[in-house]
C-alpha cells in the first residue's frame, strides 16, 4: 500500500485549512487507482503524527505559494476531496520566484531566448504580451463568482503566439527577429500582428467535454481504420458530420473533404501513417487535445513554472535556478481539479413573460438554424463519464497512459461540487451547445472578427502569417452570465456576437435579423438563461432565487 509522505500530507492539511473543505466528504468520497487510497487521518491526528518531523527551520525566511508540496506517487495516496482541495491551492497560488515562477533564459513556447544576453529579470520579468503575464491560474480564470477556473474579464485577455517573442518591446530600432519587435518575416511586428487576443474563457464542465472529445476521436478512428485503399468514408461520430475521408489506391491518405477538424489532425506521411483525427477541444482555434497539454503549456507560458514531465526531471530549464517546479502529482491534482469543476446550467425566472420569452427564444434558436452547430447536447455512452488521467491521446512531453498509473474520477459522484447531470439509461447528456467543430464564421481576410496568425501552423513557416478564420464552435453553456463574448472577449452583448457571424454561420445570422423585435428579444433571453450557477447549487435548472424549476414547463 502507498503511504502519503510526510511533507505532502502537511500540505494537504494546510490547504483544508485555507479552503474550508474539512468536511466528510473527505473520506467519503475517493478516486480509482491502480493503487491503493486512503483516506486522510482526522486533523487533530495528522497534526501529532507530522508536527515533530517537519523542518520549520529550513521554511523560515522562504517565500513559497505552498510551502510543502506533494510528491510524485502522493496522487495516489489521497482521497478524491483532498487531491481536489490540493489542486484548487495549486490553480489558486501566488507563484513566486522560490517556487520557479519566471522564466530568464526561455520563452512561452519552451524554447531559448534569441538574445540569451538579455534575459528576463527585473525589471523585464512580467510582460503583458509576451509573458510571463500572471501570477496565479485563477488571476484571470475566477468570473462570475470568484470560483477559480471560471472565464475573466477582457482586462485577462491572453495574446496568443506573443509568447514566440523574447520579451515584446515595439522598439522601432530593434533589428533582432524574434526578440522584442521583429517578427520572424523580418517585419515589425505591430499590437494588431504581434499575436491573437483571446478572451479568457471558463474551465466549468470541462472533464465531459475532454472526455466528449475523446469519445468522438474513438469513433472517427474506428471508421478511419475500416477504409481500405481506393475507398471512401463518411466521417460521423454523435450525429456530428465531419465530412469525408478516402484513400488513394496506393493507401495514401485523402483529407481534403474532411471538415471541421484541426489541420495538426489531418497530418500523414504516407499509407502507414493515417491522419490521427484527434478532436482538440481546448484552445479556441482547435489547438489542445488535453486539459493536461493545456495545464503543461499555461504554467510554463503564464507563470515561468514548469513541469518535470515537459522539460525534464532534476534539469533547471529555463536558468532560474530552481529545478522540478512542478511534478506529475502537482500536474495531475490541478488537472482533476478542472476535470470536477460543475457544469452550467440554466436559470429561469419566475415571471410568465420572461418564461415565455426564453421558451420563444429557445425555438426560434433551433428554427433558425442556430442549432446546427450549436448542438443543444451531446451523450456521453460506455461509461465514458468516468474521467481517466492522463488522457490517451496526449502528445509527447505530455504524461500518458503507459508512463503511470491511471487516476479516475466519476464526473456524476454527487460528492463533487455541483450541478452535474446524472446517468439515464447507460448516457450522460450534457447540455454545452457545440459540434466541436471548426467552422469559418468570417467575411474572409478583411473582416476584423479573422485572427493575424494561424496557431494551428505554428513552427511551419510563412503559413504562420496566412491568418485564421476557423474556430471552434462555441460552447455556449455558462453564456448568460460570462461576458465578454467572440474569441476576442470585444463584444459586451451577445447581440452584437450574434450579429457578427458571417461565413458558415450567415445565412443563420441572416433568418436572425429576420425576425421580428420580440422574437429577436426572445432569443437573446433564451442565451442569456444559459448560466453557470453560483456555488453550491444542486439543481441544474432553478429560478432566480435558486429553486429548482422544471423545464420546460408541462403546460403552457
Amino acid at each position: 500500500m502507498r503511504t502519503l509522505r510526510y511533507l505532502g500530507l502537511w500540505s494537504v492539511v494546510v490547504v483544508f485549512v485555507l479552503l474550508g473543505w474539512m468536511r466528510s466528504s473527505l473520506i467519503s468520497s475517493e478516486f480509482t487507482s491502480t493503487a491503493t487510497v486512503t483516506s486522510p487521518l482526522p486533523t487533530e491526528e495528522v497534526r501529532a503524527v507530522i508536527t515533530p518531523v517537519i523542518d520549520r527551520a529550513a521554511q523560515i525566511g522562504q517565500e513559497h505559494a505552498i510551502p510543502n508540496r506533494l510528491a510524485e506517487g502522493d496522487e495516489f495516496a489521497l482521497s478524491q476531496a483532498a487531491l481536489l482541495a490540493y489542486g484548487e491551492s495549486l490553480f489558486s497560488a501566488m507563484w513566486t520566484s522560490d517556487d520557479g515562477a519566471g522564466r530568464p533564459l526561455t520563452k512561452g513556447t519552451g524554447g531559448a531566448l534569441v538574445d540569451p544576453e538579455n534575459p528576463l529579470v527585473f525589471p523585464r520579468n512580467f510582460n503583458r504580451v509576451s509573458g510571463p503575464d500572471a501570477n496565479s491560474c485563477a488571476g484571470c480564470h475566477n468570473l462570475p463568482f470568484g470560483t477559480p477556473g471560471g472565464s475573466g474579464d477582457f482586462v485577462s485577455s491572453v495574446f496568443v503566439l506573443g509568447q514566440r517573442f523574447d520579451f515584446a518591446t515595439f522598439a522601432p530600432d530593434d533589428p533582432m527577429p524574434g526578440r522584442g519587435s521583429i517578427d520572424e518575416r523580418g517585419e515589425p511586428a505591430t499590437i494588431q500582428s504581434i499575436a491573437n487576443q483571446r478572451a479568457t474563457i471558463g474551465m466549468f464542465g470541462s472533464g465531459y467535454i475532454e472526455m466528449l472529445a475523446r469519445q468522438i476521436t474513438q469513433d472517427l478512428q474506428a471508421i478511419r481504420d475500416e477504409i481500405p485503399p481506393g475507398a471512401s468514408r463518411i466521417l460521423a461520430a454523435k450525429g456530428i458530420p465531419f465530412g469525408i475521408l478516402s484513400r488513394e489506391d496506393d493507401g495514401s491518405w485523402d483529407v481534403s473533404q474532411v471538415t471541421g477538424i484541426s489541420a495538426r489532425s489531418l497530418t500523414s506521411s504516407g499509407p502507414d501513417d493515417p491522419p490521427d483525427l484527434i478532436i482538440r477541444p481546448f484552445h479556441q482555434s482547435g489547438t489542445v487535445i488535453s486539459l493536461r497539454e493545456f495545464t503543461n503549456g499555461a504554467f510554463n507560458h503564464h507563470h515561468g513554472m514548469q513541469a518535470g514531465e515537459r522539460f525534464g526531471d532534476d534539469v533547471d530549464a529555463d536558468g532560474d535556478g530552481v529545478v522540478n517546479e512542478l511534478n506529475r502529482a502537482d500536474i495531475s491534482a490541478v488537472v482533476l481539479y478542472q476535470a470536477t469543476l460543475p457544469v452550467p446550467g440554466r436559470v429561469i425566472p419566475n415571471d410568465p413573460l420572461v418564461e415565455q420569452a426564453i421558451l420563444d427564444g429557445e425555438r426560434l434558436f433551433t428554427q433558425i438554424g442556430c442549432a446546427a452547430c450549436h448542438a443543444p447536447s451531446l451523450a456521453l455512452e460506455d461509461d465514458a463519464w468516468i474521467f481517466t488521467e492522463p488522457n490517451p491521446f496526449n502528445p509527447a512531453l505530455n504524461l500518458r497512459p503507459e508512463d503511470t498509473e491511471i487516476l479516475s474520477v466519476d464526473l456524476t459522484d454527487p460528492a463533487l461540487p455541483g450541478p452535474r447531470p446524472a446517468a439515464h439509461n447507460g448516457q450522460v447528456t450534457i447540455a454545452l451547445y457545440t459540434d466541436f467543430k471548426l467552422h469559418d464564421i468570417t467575411s474572409g481576410a478583411d473582416d476584423p472578427n479573422t485572427e493575424p496568425l494561424d496557431l494551428n501552423r505554428a513552427g511551419e513557416g510563412d503559413q504562420l502569417f496566412e491568418g485564421n478564420s476557423l474556430f471552434l464552435t462555441a460552447r455556449l453553456w455558462g453564456v448568460g452570465n460570462q461576458p465578454p463574448y467572440f474569441h476576442h472577449g470585444k463584444f459586451t452583448t451577445l447581440r452584437q456576437a450574434i450579429l457578427a457571424h458571417a461565413g458558415e454561420a450567415r445565412l443563420s445570422r441572416q433568418r436572425f435579423e429576420a425576425l421580428d423585435d420580440w422574437e429577436r428579444d426572445a432569443v437573446v433571453e433564451f442565451l442569456k438563461s444559459l448560466q453557470v450557477l453560483p456555488p453550491g447549487s444542486t439543481h441544474l435548472v432553478v429560478d432566480e432565487e435558486g429553486n429548482a424549476k422544471v423545464w420546460p414547463p408541462t403546460r403552457r
